[in-house]
This record gives structure tokens, sequence and C-alpha cells, in this order.
């Protein structure tokens, strides 16, 4: 029974966390926002700052993100693409677990050479090494 109660309150602040971070995200002015989760098998993926160059505490052009997981998937990925206007300026690929054997590329700096400034608009998918199927998606917006 403990147990239970444990995993119960171990899963609402979880879901509290997520919910956080897509309420986090609806903001005004000039939109930006840490972004919105889309529910896939009860895996969840949140964005965190690794280098926050303006202090802002969201996304924006040249910042340094990863992203916080929760899944019981087995070597999960995340795949990040972030596009202008339709068209995709930068993609990133990261592996969450022990023993990927290029551990740095979870942090993601979003800029590239096809994205030299401005906004953009993002998705991260968490799915599992070699696998199409999506556990998670998240959707936020990357300021200038």
């Amino acid at each position: 029974m403990t147990k239970n109660i444990l995993k119960f309150f171990a899963l609402m602040i979880a879901v509290s966390m997520t919910a956080s971070v897509a309420h986090a995200g609806k903001g005004g002015g000039n939109g930006g926002g840490k972004g919105k989760p889309i529910r896939g098998d009860g895996s969840t993926l949140a964005v965190k700052m690794v280098n926050d160059l303006n202090s802002d505490g969201m996304p924006n052009w040249n910042d340094t993100v990863t992203f916080n997981i929760v899944t019981t998937a087995i070597q999960p990925t995340v795949n990040l693409e972030c596009s202008q206007n339709g068209v995709l300026v930068y993609a990133a690929q990261g592996g969450f677990y022990e023993g990927y054997p290029w551990p740095w590329t979870v942090n993601m700096t979003l800029m590239s050479g096809a994205w030299q400034s401005g906004a953009a608009d993002c998705t991260a998918k968490l799915t599992t090494l070699g696998s199409n199927t999506i556990l998670a998606t998240l959707l936020f917006h990357a300021n200038e």
C-alpha cells in the first residue's frame, strides 16, 4: 500500500512539473515559453535550460537546452527540430541513457548555419534508439 502511494505521489509530481512547464510557456508579450507537452505512453519531456544567455528562463536563439525526461523506455533518445516559417533550420539528436557514445549531444545549442538569428518553432520528440515510436512530444517556441 505504501509503495503504491509513493508511486502515485511521484507520478503527480512529474505531471505537475510538466504542467508547470506548459503553463510557463503561455505568457503574454512576444511569445516564447518552455513548451506544450503532448502526451504519449505516460513518458514526459520538458525543456531544461543549460545556457540561458539573456537570463529570461526561456529558450531563445543561441541558448543551450537539454531535456528532463521521465520514461521507462530503454535507450531514450530526444530528436529536436526547429523551423522558421515552415523551413527546417535546426535538427539535433541526443541519447539520454548511460553508455550513449556521444553524451555531449544532450546539450543542444539553438543555432545553426541555416539558423543565423530570429525566432523558431521547435518540436522535441522522445523515442527509443532506432525506433520511430514517439513516446512523448513537446512543442516550444524559441525567441530571437
